[in-house]
C-alpha cells in the first residue's frame, strides 16, 4: 500500500509526531512525506522519507510574543498554492493522510480523492473543544476550513468527542524516568532570547534551560544556560526539569503534563488555537500568562509552589495509527465501490476508460 502523509512544517510539533510515527505507518506500507511550510527547526533529513517539499503557507513570529502578519502576507502567493495543489500527484497514492495541510486537501478536491485530516486540528471540528469565552470568527474559519477533509481523526488533552484520541507521545518520553535536576525548561520561540534573558535574570535562584533558533552551540548567561534546538536535548532537559515555561502549543504541553512535570503557557498572541488550548490546559491546573509583564516573577515562584493535574493516556500511539488507517482505508474503498456504481449505470463511460 503506498501513502501519502502531508505533514505541516509551521513548527516543530507537527514533525516531531510524524517522526514518532513513521515506524508505526511504514508496517502498512510505503510512505512519502509532503513537507509544507518553512517554520521549523527540527533535522528531518535522517528520519523522515520526505518526497515533496514546499514553503507551503507559514507562520512568522515578531520579537515580542505575536504573528507576523506582514512577513506571513508577504511570503503568501495564492498562484504557487495552486499550481502546487494541482501538480501533487496524490491520486497515485492508496490512501491519503493530512496533518492540517492545505495545499494537500485542495489537491485531493480538485482531484476528488478522499482523505483524512489527522492532528490536533482535526479535534476542532468539534464544538465541545474547549474555547475561550470569546470566539473569534477568523480563527474558527480557519480551523475548520483551513485542511478540509472527508473525515476527521482529532488528537487532544482529552477525549472531549468520540473521534477524539489521546496525545501521541514520544516513546522517549513514555519510557523516561522522570526526575527532578532543579532547572527550568524553557521554549518560547515567539520571544526574542534578549526578551528571555531580560526576565529570566531576575529569578536569580532558578536555573533556566532555554532552547533558541538563535545558538549554534551551548551559551552560559548567570542563571540561563541557552541550547541550540535539538529534538534529543529538548526532551532530556524537560525529562530532568522541575517545570516547562513555553506556548501553548499541543505536543510540549501534553508531553510535560504526562511526565507529571510543572507546566507554564504563554500563548502566541493573536494564534486562536493556541488560546483554545490554553482554556483546555486551565482545566490541568496549569497557569496562562498573557505575556512577560512585572508580575512574571512573582508567577513563577507561585506556580513552581503548585499542584498540577497529569495527563493519562487512554490509546496507545500503535491503535492511533491503526484508527488512521482502517478509517483511510474505509473512504478510499466508499471511493471505489462508488466509481464501480457510476461505471455500471453509464457502461459508455466505462467503454470508455478500457480504451
Amino acid at each position: 500500500m503506498k501513502i501519502f502523509y502531508a505533514v505541516q512544517a509551521t513548527g516543530n510539533g507537527h514533525i516531531a509526531r510524524a517522526i514518532e510515527l513513521m515506524p508505526y505507518l511504514q508496517q502498512y506500507g510505503e510512505v512519502d512525506i509532503f513537507l509544507s511550510g518553512s517554520n521549523s527547526s527540527l533535522d528531518t533529513s535522517q528520519k523522515l522519507p520526505v518526497k515533496y517539499r514546499s514553503k507551503g503557507v507559514s507562520l512568522f513570529y515578531s520579537n515580542k510574543g505575536g504573528l507576523d502578519y506582514w512577513k506571513m502576507l508577504k511570503h503568501f502567493s495564492p498562484l504557487k498554492v495552486f499550481k502546487e495543489a494541482k501538480d501533487l500527484p496524490v491520486e497515485k497514492y492508496d490512501i491519503v493522510i493530512n496533518d492540517f495541510e492545505s495545499i494537500t486537501s485542495h489537491a485531493c478536491r480538485m482531484k476528488n480523492i478522499p482523505s483524512v485530516n489527522f492532528g490536533h486540528q482535526a479535534s476542532f471540528m468539534s464544538d465541545k473543544v474547549p474555547r475561550p469565552k470569546k470566539k473569534n470568527f477568523a480563527g474558527e474559519l480557519i480551523l475548520k476550513k483551513y485542511a478540509p477533509a472527508r473525515s476527521y481523526i482529532g488528537l487532544h488533552f482529552e477525549q472531549y468527542d468520540d473521534f477524539i484520541l489521546s496525545p501521541v507521545i514520544k516513546n522517549k518520553i513514555l519510557s523516561a524516568r522522570p526526575a527532578d535536576k532543579g532547572h527550568v525548561t524553557v521554549y518560547l520561540p515567539h520571544y526574542s532570547d534578549l526578551q528571555l534573558a531580560k526576565k529570566l535574570k531576575n529569578l536569580k535562584d532558578i536555573e533556566f534551560e532555554v532552547f533558541s533558533k538563535r545558538v549554534k552551540q551551548k551559551e552560559v548567561n548567570k542563571n540561563i544556560t541557552f541550547l541550540p534546538i535539538d529534538n534529543n536535548g529538548f526532551n532530556e532537559s524537560m525529562i530532568h526539569s522541575k517545570g516547562i515555561i513555553t506556548g501553548a502549543g499541543f505536543e510540549t504541553p501534553a508531553e510535560a503534563l504526562y511526565l507529571g512535570k510543572k507546566l507554564m503557557v504563554l500563548p502566541i498572541k493573536g494564534q486562536y488555537e493556541q488560546l483554545c488550548n490554553a482554556e483546555a490546559l486551565k482545566n490541568f491546573n496549569v497557569p496562562v500568562l498573557e505575556e512577560m509583564d512585572a508580575l512574571f516573577s512573582n508567577s513563577v515562584k507561585q506556580w513552581l509552589d503548585s499542584e498540577q493535574k497529569k495527563l493519562t493516556l487512554q490509546y496507545s500511539t500503535e491503535s492511533i495509527v491503526s484508527k488512521v488507517i482502517y478509517t483511510a482505508r474505509g473512504l478510499r474503498e466508499d471511493r471505489s465501490n462508488q466509481l464501480s456504481t457510476y461505471l455500471d449505470i453509464h457502461p459508455s463511460l466505462s467503454r470508455l476508460l478500457l480504451d
